[in-house]
């Protein structure tokens, strides 16, 4: 099986989203996102998918949804978290990109959490859960001062 990856953005307020949108704009993030999932499948919920509008390029898109004769041109299209990851099986990695309801039900099976910390609350509709230091340790730390401050975080599952 794939090393299961979940990345994210998070205001320090936890918020991840919108009304269906990020509710920031940080090109330098994006650019960091496309380099980190470029070449490994995505899998994210039905909405996320929405809000992109689009398959994202040179990646298997995987779209979690609970319409079973959903047809999402240019996806893969699944019911099941465990589905989506059987997709995945001869992968090196494969990344949970959201959105919330999607993260909630991968953390019990992610390896790692990328984090890109926003250090400003924002205003929002949808939370990451709080990661719990128990399941998940700390392993690196980048600051950026591009569009914004922000810090890109990578937390590793603690040995089981």
């Amino acid at each position: 099986m794939p090393e299961v990856i979940i990345i994210v953005a998070i205001a320090d307020n936890g918020v991840i989203g919108h009304q269906g949108t990020l509710p920031w704009h940080l090109p330098s993030d994006l650019r960091h996102f496309k380099e980190t999932t470029f070449g490994f499948p995505i899998i994210m919920g039905r909405k996320t998918f929405e809000a992109i509008g689009k398959p994202l390029p040179g990646r298997d898109n995987i779209v979690l949804t609970r319409d079973p004769g959903r047809v999402i041109p240019g996806c893969l299209v699944v019911s099941s978290l465990p589905a989506a990851l059987e997709l995945c099986r001869a992968e090196e990695k494969a990344f949970i990109i959201g959105g919330g309801d999607i993260f909630r039900i991968a953390l019990p099976v992610t390896d790692t959490i990328i984090v890109t910390a926003l250090e400003r609350p924002v205003e929002g509709d949808v939370t990451f859960p709080p990661i719990d230091p128990e399941q998940f340790v700390e392993v690196s730390r980048r600051h950026y001062e591009r569009e914004e401050p922000y810090a890109i975080i990578r937390y590793e599952r603690v040995a089981r």
